[in-house]
């Protein structure tokens, strides 16, 4: 039976590390009512051990998914029962990061090569929540990149009940490549994910890396479930205005950047009054008028100011009217 977010899996933003935290998140979700959301990863050891709440988030983010990074059984079974209680919609194993670090703790894109391991976490967490439990991964690790390695580690993972998968059409170097380049110097295989879909078709397939504009997310969605849109979804953010109409074919109102601003300033004004920093904010806006004359003026203002002790909406509003004025 289809997950009640399945519409929802059209289109999402991708899990990135320090940048889809909760306050992208509320931003993003203003323009776009329809986008699955995923927060970035979180390990099962910051969430069980670590000090502070790393799983807390706002209710206008709904629908929402959990990232996890993690390779024990037991540990990921119990950190996907307290994402249920918290509220998430789905939890998301994390099987591509590339990083020293994540790799160092057996977790990450390594994980591909321990199919067995993968399908007993997706069980032991499937055991325990009623919402969807999905990986994203790969289509290869290192010298093992063949097809035939990508359809294994389908085949072993989707036995034991995992029926949605998102793949970033690269492979991943576990060595001598930085995560930045793991984003960018493996060349993309789309069609191998296509082909994917062909040989699985009773599966949910997402498609992931270098998607930047309308025409190619249709493209993909010919052929596929699902588009996840990273980079291009944060550096110019107001992409997502449109996705509800363009995408999900809903017809409502596109909000112009101004009307974002203006719908933003009660969030920042209620994180300042708690004690937070406008740049804390700020710092995931500074793409919104990208293409637009005078944008520069708008980010440079905010780079120049946000981070200042005090500093409040007042900044928002002088960059935008700087940015319109030509200054």
């Amino acid at each position: 039976m289809p997950s009640p977010i399945d519409a929802n899996r059209r289109f999402s933003i991708a899990p990135m590390l320090d940048w889809t935290d909760r306050h992208y998140r509320y931003f993003a979700r203003l323009m776009s009512s329809q986008t699955l959301l995923y927060t970035e990863m979180v390990t099962t050891g910051a969430i069980l051990h670590g000090k502070g709440d790393y799983l807390a988030y706002n209710q206008e983010e709904h629908p929402l998914a959990l990232q996890l990074g993690g390779s024990n059984v037991e540990d990921l079974a119990r950190c996907a029962e307290i994402a249920r209680q918290r509220g998430y919609d789905e939890v998301n194993l994390n099987v591509g990061c590339p990083s020293d670090r994540v790799q160092n703790g057996r977790f990450g894109a390594c994980l591909m090569e321990e199919p067995e391991l993968v399908a007993h976490c997706i069980d032991a967490m499937r055991q325990k929540v009623d919402i969807p439990v999905t990986v994203k991964t790969r289509i290869g690790i290192d010298d093992k990149d063949s097809y035939e390695f990508l359809c294994d580690f389908i085949t072993k993972v989707s036995a034991a009940g995992c029926d949605t998968f998102i793949i970033h059409a690269r492979k991943a170097w576990l060595q001598g490549l930085s995560p930045k380049e793991n984003r960018e110097i493996p060349p993309l295989d789309y069609p191998r994910v296509y082909q994917l879909k062909q040989d699985f078709p009773g599966l949910h397939i997402s498609i992931n890396g270098g998607i930047k504009s309308f025409e190619e997310m249709h493209a993909h969605l010919s052929q596929l479930d699902g588009v996840m849109v990273g980079r291009e979804a944060y550096q110019n953010p107001y992409l997502l205005a449109e996705v509800d109409q363009k995408i999900f074919g809903l017809d409502s109102q596109v909000m112009s950047r101004d009307q974002v601003v203006d719908a933003m300033l009660p969030y920042v004004e209620a994180h300042l009054q708690s004690g937070g920093r406008l740049n804390h904010i700020s710092r995931h806006m500074t793409g919104l008028y990208q293409g637009i004359p005078g944008s520069r003026s708008w980010r440079r203002h905010l780079s120049e100011n946000a981070h200042k002790p005090g500093a409040g909406i007042e900044v928002l509003l002088q960059a935008r009217e700087m940015m319109h004025s030509g200054v």
